[in-house]
């Protein structure tokens, strides 16, 4: 039998990663392979079992602080230069107590008053997104509606000013980008943003404004405020894995949707499904595919493997979301399913801060979308719809569709 290793990077992996990690799941769900990155080897580890992404999810012997394994040296040749190194020095980059202060910080401008404060405008968003769609039978869901309705919403609440954002987009769209061809485009995309953003913070320090970054600048608890890097980090962190993953999420959900024409009618029939709905789509499509930036703090046995320090982890959000032992009939589309303990906003301390907004999005769109256009079907072969390439974040390059019979 032809030994398993897993090649992140690789074709296979990016056509189809439920394929891959369900494979590993069922001969090898805890794998050990030799992550290449920027010339370098990092010994790695894949979970890809439910119960065993949790335990990892939970425990306490593994970092999500680069620093705590390796020293500077290291850490550049596994991320980027020290210009631009915070984006590994965010929340998620952190353990106790510094991501308690970090997050109880930013959790002052992510109350769920502040989110449900933004229905009127994401629903009036999502209208008008639409509006124009209807003017032609065509469109590229990606294009005209999943990407730019997250966008608009960050860019508002973040307080982009409108002339700013093409610009601010072509910089978002640099920085998801992973493969290793791009790595100084995605450089350089991440000094203009940091140098933008920093204009920003100066404006809203010396002017603040009702807007996401005016209360992350002013944000204090016990005297401690957000210094100038993790501001940000914290920025880029939004950008990134919030946008991000609510744009998989509206892209890979609609695709999902059009692929099982049952759901999709029992949908438009009972609107009112729509927040399980939205669960099951998280769960059938996992916009984070695998969570990766954690390490081995010591030397431990788990299920008689010997993890040594400063190995990496590599959780398969995507696998055990789809784990059969713990999801009945996981690959089928059920947006019925009830309970739903997805995990494709993490666990633990690090759950997901902006759940709550993509969650709502997610109840906005798909319902305005369907509403709006009741016939909407695929206009591509299966076969010919194209993938983002990234490792971690599942996405659509584009999503063609007819709207009308």
């Amino acid at each position: 039998m032809e030994k398993l290793m897993f090649h992140p990077h690789g074709k296979e992996f990016h056509h189809n990663p439920f394929s891959v990690l369900g494979r590993f799941r069922e001969e090898e769900p805890i794998h050990r392979f030799e992550l290449k990155r920027f010339g370098a080897t990092y010994p790695a580890w894949l979970i890809t079992r439910y119960d065993d992404c949790m335990a990892f999810l939970k425990d306490n012997r593994i970092t999500r602080d680069v620093k705590n394994v390796m020293n500077q040296e290291q850490i550049k040749m596994l991320n980027v230069s020290e210009d631009i190194d915070f984006v590994s020095d965010h929340m998620l980059a952190k353990d106790t107590p510094d991501h308690t202060r970090l997050r109880s910080l930013v959790h002052q401008a992510f109350t769920p008053r502040t989110i449900e404060n933004l229905r009127g405008s994401i629903e009036q968003i999502a209208e008008q997104l639409l509006d124009e769609m209807e003017k032609e039978n065509k469109a590229d869901i990606m294009k005209s509606f999943a990407s730019p309705l997250p966008f608009i919403v960050i860019s508002e609440l973040m307080g982009i000013p409108k002339e700013d954002r093409s610009q601010f987009q072509i910089w978002t769209n640099a920085m998801v980008d992973t493969s290793e061809g791009n790595r100084e485009l995605t450089n350089q995309a991440l000094r203009e943003f940091k140098d933008y953003i920093a204009k920003l913070i100066h404006d809203r320090r010396i002017k603040p404004k009702d807007d996401l970054i005016s209360k992350l600048v002013h944000a204090e608890e016990n005297g401690s405020k957000l210094s100038e890097k993790e501001l940000y980090s914290m920025l880029f962190l939004l950008v990134v894995a919030g946008l991000e993953t609510t744009v998989n999420l509206l892209g890979s959900g609609t695709l999902a949707l059009l692929q099982h024409k049952k759901e999709c009618e029992k949908l438009k029939q009972q609107p009112e499904m729509i927040a399980t709905a939205v669960e099951e789509l998280l769960r059938y499509t996992s916009p984070v595919v695998m969570m990766a930036n954690r390490w081995a703090i010591e030397d431990f046995t788990y299920k008689g493997h010997s993890i040594k320090r400063g190995d990496m982890i590599f959780i398969g959000i995507g696998s055990a979301n789809r784990d059969p032992n713990f999801f009945e009939n996981p690959e089928i589309l059920n947006i019925n399913r009830s309970p739903n303990r997805h995990i494709s906003f993490g666990f633990g301390i690090h759950f997901c801060l902006g759940a709550p907004l993509a969650r709502l999005e997610g109840h906005i769109a798909f319902k305005a979308l369907l509403k709006r256009f009741p016939d909407i079907e695929l206009a591509v072969a299966p076969d010919d719809i194209q993938w983002r390439k990234n490792v971690f974040l599942r996405g659509l390059e584009s999503l063609p569709v007819s709207l009308s019979k």
